[in-house]
């Protein structure tokens, strides 16, 4: 009905906005003005009409405020939400935020950071609890390093709440040992608590009963080592315990059908080794509260305001762990300026931490269309992954626990929407989850900004300090404005193959540190934005490297497959407008015919040039095609050239095997004759290059600095052109042939330049291309250098000017 009424009202302002464009009746009478604003209003994007919109009713409300209160009111204006976990409102690529509202605060807690992980879970604690129980429309944002809160509470009010309403979460864990449910556990805050009358400790005092009675129908005294008594354990008290305190048990374990499974943030269950977090929760809570008369108001004062507000105080407790969520606190070997450190922590810090993981509870989840069971999955939580920081390598991964990439958002969010967000943190890559570190990567770089999430800060809990674990901060991944192409998804496959392989006990250690070469090159692509050749040719070489690898070592190529043939989009992503990539471009192109498959990759590792895809050869077969070993640029392009001529001597092939695209342009070659290229990098992309589709035809950019042709190398790609090019180009009719002369690359090899030369004008004559009489001089020329650009593919247009270049200088002759 509104949608229809909508549409009725727009076509109502189209019929009144029908009226010719009149610019002097618009702005001279008052009906031409109304039909001239009417023509603006249609022209507004969806964006401008809600900002308008917005701005009316902010308007509006303002007049209403004023004329309660009788005067004028100023509060402090804050941003209402625009919904983190929505699409973003109107066309793609706006970005529409509702204007300021009155009657809210907007406080800049600046101890709540990215990183350490305490100080993650700090900012979530904060808006959580602030939400649940005081003001459930606030809202929180990242705004740079730190978090900002929006709510009804003031500097004063919030640290009010926390001193006099907060009501701790219900947070136990009898099923560990060490929770203070036991006989020879520490008791001091467990105790505390049980003996306080404050009616905030009363939902706490009611979970620790059934905690007490559940142990006790059981008869245990000790935590259980049985799992299946430890079960039984759990779903009693999943039977009995209040809503808030199974929000614990969900972030802390989950029960399945046979198991229980311990999301990796609270460590097994709730603790870390011998650290229980929940016994030390109830500690800290003594602590800020004087449970014990210990401490007074004025030092939880002080250290809630070092903890939400980073305010400087001498009032920190030692000798408390934090267990793994902040590495730099928790004390140890160099942690200090002595030889060893204690550690040293706020109350306060450790309190938020534990309520902030509330957040992060498992779920059980299969996907459509999934034929497993299910999987148990925890928000934002992978595989570690070895790679993508300078400081890991693949010995880090099976030691560590997982990784957990923590989503930073700068639009104020809800703490229901941030639970959406949570609750959702299961992210797929096409129609699967991701595994692993790169796996997460790859997904950020395709997701875009439409979750209202900027980027992740990525940890992963490494081993360190002996067994002990740590919440290790990583890089920061920034999320794209646009999706970026996932050009890694067409090397899955492979990749997975090539994975497993080097992570394998008895792979060589060459294989190893190539596969965390690229590993690390990989991430690099992830995190590269707009124009992205650098990070794509990179991979591209580090893929020749790896194939050319396993082309010498037989245990390789029976456990992976070759490189596979990678589409265009690897092309055009590393192209750039060197002379070096024109060139390993038109090497990496070449072919053969359609009855004789002759592709450059043949020549540097032992593939079957028969295979329409990339494939080793077969066991036993013998290598003829393989020339490329080490050694220069030149040694390898002449090896080559000589080899596709021999086989086509051999295999009775109709044309020179020396076709392929795209070409190169004749400017870039007179700059690789001078020996102005970069040879070796040359080299790296041929062997990258050579596993990418590529365009039929480029137009290169001009080059700046290029050199006059030589009249030799005209005479000689002339002759050495494939006979299907020079027709194309209108150089011989369908009938004629121009066969290759045998023993000019040796010539040239040998640096016999003009007898070299002086065979091809004899071969061109007989074609009927009349070219120089005589020698045209070879000062300055390199035999080697002539012989390996003559194995380098030309555009048609190139040919066309070399063709065109002996044509004028026999007219000049002629007159």
């Amino acid at each position: 009905m509104i949608s229809n009424t909508c549409a009725g009202f727009l076509r109502s302002l189209r019929k009144m906005t029908d009226k010719p464009k009149d610019p002097e009746w618009e702005s001279g009478t008052w009906e031409g003005s109304r039909r001239a604003q009417l023509r603006a209003a249609l022209r507004l994007t969806v964006r401008q009409r809600l900002e308008s919109l917005e701005s009316l009713t902010q308007t509006n409300r303002h007049f209403a405020q004023m004329r309660r209160a009788g005067k004028f009111h100023y509060g402090d204006h804050v941003m209402h939400e625009q919904p983190a976990i929505t699409a973003k409102v109107g066309e793609a690529g706006s970005d529409y935020t509702p204007m300021p509202d009155a009657g809210k605060y907007r406080l800049h807690l600046y101890g709540c950071t990215p990183t350490p992980l305490a100080s993650y879970l700090k900012a979530l604690a904060i808006l959580r609890l602030v939400a649940e129980q005081k003001d459930a429309e606030a809202r929180g944002w990242w705004e740079g390093e730190h978090f900002v809160l929006e709510s009804v509470l003031d500097e004063v009010g919030l640290k009010a709440f926390f001193l006099e309403e907060y009501k701790p979460t219900s947070i136990i864990a009898p099923w560990n040992g060490g929770s203070g449910f036991y006989p020879n556990d520490n008791k001091d805050g467990i105790s505390a608590l049980e003996k306080s009358d404050d009616l905030r400790f009363r939902d706490y005092l009611e979970s620790i009963s059934i905690g007490r009675q559940s142990v006790k129908s059981m008869e245990l005294s000790e935590s259980p080592k049985d799992k299946a008594v430890k079960s039984n354990l759990l779903i009693l008290l999943r039977s009995q315990l209040p809503d808030e305190a199974l929000a614990w048990m969900d972030a802390a374990l989950m029960l399945t059908s046979d198991d229980v499974r311990f999301p990796p943030l609270l460590g097994t269950g709730g603790n870390d080794g011998r650290l229980d977090f929940t016994n030390n929760f109830m500690q800290r809570l003594n602590d800020v509260f004087g449970l014990s008369g210990r401490n007074d108001e004025q030092v939880s004062n002080a250290w809630l305001d070092e903890s939400v507000y980073q305010h400087p105080k001498p009032f920190l407790t030692s000798k408390k762990a934090i267990g793994q969520f902040s590495p730099g606190q928790s004390g140890g070997p160099n942690a200090g300026t002595g030889y060893e450190a204690e550690s040293l922590i706020n109350p306060w810090d450790f309190i938020f931490m534990i309520e902030g993981a509330l957040l992060f509870a498992a779920a059980a989840t299969r996907r459509l269309g999934s034929e497993d069971r299910g999987a148990l999955t925890f928000p934002f939580t992978v595989r570690p992954k070895g790679s993508g920081q300078g400081g890991l390598s693949m010995g880090d991964e099976s030691p560590a626990r997982a990784e957990i990439w923590l989503p930073l958002w700068e639009r104020p969010t809800s703490l229901m929407a941030l639970k959406g967000l949570f609750s959702e943190g299961r992210v797929t890559l096409g129609r699967r989850s991701v595994k692993d570190g790169l796996d997460f990567a790859r997904a950020i770089s395709l997701l875009a900004v439409n979750r209202g999430i900027n980027s992740f800060q990525r940890y992963a809990f490494m081993m360190r300090s002996g067994k002990a674990y740590l919440a290790t901060p990583l890089t920061r991944f920034r999320v794209p404005r646009e999706p970026q192409q996932d050009l890694i998804g067409e090397l899955d496959h492979w990749l997975w193959r090539f994975q497993a392989w080097a992570r394998g006990d008895n792979t060589p250690n060459r294989v190893k540190s190539l596969a965390q070469r690229l590993d690390n090159a990989l991430f690099d692509l992830t995190r590269q934005r707009g124009d992205r050749y650098d990070a794509v040719q990179k991979t591209l070489i580090l893929l020749g490297v790896i194939q050319r690898y396993a082309g010498t070592s037989p245990a390789t190529q029976e456990k992976v497959p070759s490189v596979p043939i990678l589409s265009e989009r690897w092309f055009a992503a590393a192209r750039d407008n060197s002379i070096e990539f024109r060139i390993a471009a038109a090497l990496a192109g070449l072919q053969g015919a359609k009855e004789h498959p002759l592709p450059m990759r043949v020549h540097l590792s032992p593939l079957d040039p028969n295979h329409k895809y990339s494939d080793w050869l077969p066991d036993g077969a013998r290598n003829h095609y393989r020339t490329w070993h080490h050694g220069g640029l030149e040694k390898n392009l002449i090896a080559v050239l000589e080899k596709r001529l021999l086989l086509a001597q051999k295999g009775g092939f109709t044309d020179k095997p020396l076709n392929g695209w795209p070409g190169a342009d004749l400017a870039s070659m007179t700059v690789f004759l001078a020996g102005g290229t970069d040879d070796n990098r040359i080299a790296q992309l041929v062997a990258g290059l050579a596993h990418c589709r590529a365009p039929r035809h480029i137009e290169w950019e001009a080059v700046e600095d290029s050199y006059a042709i030589p009249v030799a190398y005209t005479l000689l790609k002339l002759v050495m052109t494939p006979d299907r090019q020079l027709r194309r180009c209108g150089l011989l009719t369908e009938n004629e042939r121009l066969p290759a002369p045998a023993g000019l690359v040796r010539l040239l090899a040998a640096d016999r330049i003009d007898d070299a030369v002086r065979l091809a004008q004899r071969r061109l004559r007989i074609a009927g291309i009349s070219p120089l009489p005589g020698s045209p001089g070879s000062a300055g020329l390199s035999g080697s250098r002539l012989a390996a650009a003559l194995l380098i593919p030309l555009d048609d247009a190139s040919v066309r000017h070399l063709y065109r270049a002996i044509f004028q200088q026999d007219n000049k002759q002629a007159s």
